[in-house]
């Protein structure tokens, strides 16, 4: 790879966070300096033949979920601690992360020499844990998130005068990640469309965007964020950072509530677009790089490919060469169940329906002509009283939404009532799995459903937060190997003690969202 010769402990000029044009070369004398090779591959860049022809445009990867850590993150960690003084060196550095970059500073510090202490929150998947250890990182678990863990790393900082390396928002930490475009560039000279990037804080996409943007101002750069984690697309919005209120935990690699303040002026000159993608969208896009590659991307690994193929949706492009960043492979192998469940919505290869028949002989089998030779993929049925039965129905799709369009179409003309569930996500994570349990006679029933930390005694400690006062007449748990259990609840409270509901509830420390108007819950379990 052909690079400047790499200076360890270099002076190098204080940044502010502005992209001028004297910033923007000290931008390139970082990247084009940078000491990554040491502990990074020169990752590939592969071609996709299946999807290529399926999105008829060129698509090449960018297989950084090949790295000695299955993620980009040690480019910009090792170029951070790499520069650092001898005294801060002998001091140790200390980062606070749940994840890629908890494992790229304890390689990065091991191949220099130095004590890392990496703090993790207590919810943080053993796989992750353990794969730091080997790496010879001091693991501290402390708190039920990053923020609880951030806290914790600033106290060992006081205590030990430890040096803290960030996740994203450095220059040296942008400039260990802008590699990835230096590397892209040298791979393929030639045209290229577009290159699609995660974006979490930002770091990956800004070095990428800064490199690219002085040398090949012609390719579009378009970054990727999940649909609950809008946090560079809520920032452009509103011509300045925000922080969001709460961000979504699937695509946990990029669940930042904040963008970088080194970040973000970067990505506000540079970037060109950017795609949201839904977690169903996300789930199929892992699929396709497994079908592809045969390798499994974390969630926030594959909002890449996600984000390619909703852009070519959108622009209807052909022919064109687009490159997409692989970012991660650090999945969670209990989570896979829930991916392969969830990627045959984000293909449009299946509908999900909550149909009404009536409850006579017959009606069942006059439901399944109507379908036709489509397969069912799933199939639960209730009565509701004498007269009719509500069918909760996944059926398998060959054409996509055009598909399951002309199937609501040719039910409803046979005289059918049709609720159509296949972007309805508490139907999708909870209701599938709880059909039947229909309550009789419940009063003042509200539904809810929560997202809380997944750690010894959560449940319970849940159960006696929200149950204390209220009764609750519903209760359906699922987790789907991740860091936070998922809970669909009901909770009797009676109409004069809403406000006081509201209250309560608004100061428990949860991920929560009602549904008690949720047309599958009134269908099925009301």
């Amino acid at each position: 790879m052909p690079t400047m010769q790499c200076q360890h402990n270099d002076p190098q000029p204080a940044f502010n966070n502005g992209v001028g044009t004297e910033s923007q070369r000290s931008y390139l004398e970082r990247i084009l300096t940078a000491c990554v090779y040491d502990v990074a591959i020169q990752s590939p860049l592969e071609q996709a033949p299946i999807l290529s022809a399926r999105l008829n445009n060129q698509l090449l990867l960018k297989r950084e979920d090949l790295q000695p850590v299955f993620s980009f993150k040690l480019r910009g960690a090792y170029n951070r601690i790499i520069r650092l003084s001898a005294e801060a060196r002998q001091r140790g550095v200390i980062c606070a992360s749940a994840g890629n970059h908890a494992q790229g500073v304890a390689l990065s510090a091991q191949r220099l020499g130095i004590e890392a202490t990496i703090v993790m929150p207590r919810t943080t998947p053993q796989i992750k844990v353990d794969a730091v250890r080997r790496f010879g990182g001091q693991v501290v678990l402390h708190g039920d998130g990053y923020d609880a863990a951030s806290a914790k790393a600033q106290e060992l900082i006081e205590e030990y005068g430890l040096t803290y390396i960030p996740p994203y928002d450095h220059p040296d930490v942008i400039a260990g990640q802008g590699t990835v475009g230096m590397e892209i560039l040298h791979q393929h000279p030639r045209d290229i469309h577009a290159i699609f990037v995660p974006v979490g804080g930002g770091g990956l996409a800004a070095g990428i965007a800064v490199y690219i943007s002085q040398l090949r101002p012609d390719i579009r750069l378009i970054a990727v964020e999940p649909e609950d984690a809008p946090t560079l697309a809520s920032s452009l919005e509103a011509d300045e950072r925000v922080t969001l209120d709460k961000v979504g935990l699937f695509a946990d690699g990029v669940a930042v509530r904040q963008i970088g303040e080194y970040t973000f002026p970067i990505l506000r000159r540079f970037i060109d677009d950017v795609v949201l993608v839904s977690t169903d969208e996300i789930c199929a896009a892992i699929k396709d790089t497994f079908e592809e590659t045969r390798s499994i991307l974390e969630p926030a690994g594959a909002l890449g490919v996600a984000g390619a193929k909703k852009y070519v949706e959108n622009t209807r492009i052909r022919g064109e060469t687009l490159v997409v960043i692989n970012s991660g492979a650090n999945m969670n192998f209990s989570r896979l169940s829930h991916v392969a469940e969830r990627a045959e919505l984000g293909e449009q290869r299946e509908a999900v329906l909550a149909v009404t028949i009536p409850e006579r002989p017959g009606a069942f089998r006059r439901f399944c002509e109507t379908i036709g030779e489509r397969s069912i993929t799933e199939f639960n049925y209730r009565m509701a009283d004498p007269d009719v039965a509500h069918v909760y129905a996944g059926i398998a799709l060959s054409r996509g939404d055009e598909e399951r369009r002309e199937l609501i179409h040719k039910l409803e003309a046979d005289g059918y009532s049709v609720l159509d569930l296949t972007r309805d996500e508490m139907a999708k994570v909870h209701v599938r799995h709880m059909v039947g349990g229909r309550g009789h006679g419940v009063a003042n029933e509200i539904i809810y459903r929560f997202e809380f930390p997944e750690r010894p005694g959560a449940l319970m400690q849940f159960l006696a937060n929200v149950g204390g006062r209220w009764n609750i007449s519903l209760f359906h748990y699922r987790n789907n190997g991740a860091a936070y259990g998922r809970v669909l609840c009901g909770i009797q409270v009676p109409e004069q003690e809403r406000e006081l509901f509201q209250e309560f509830i608004g100061g428990l420390d949860y991920n929560f969202a009602e549904e008690t108007e949720n047309p599958a819950y009134k269908l099925f379990l009301s």
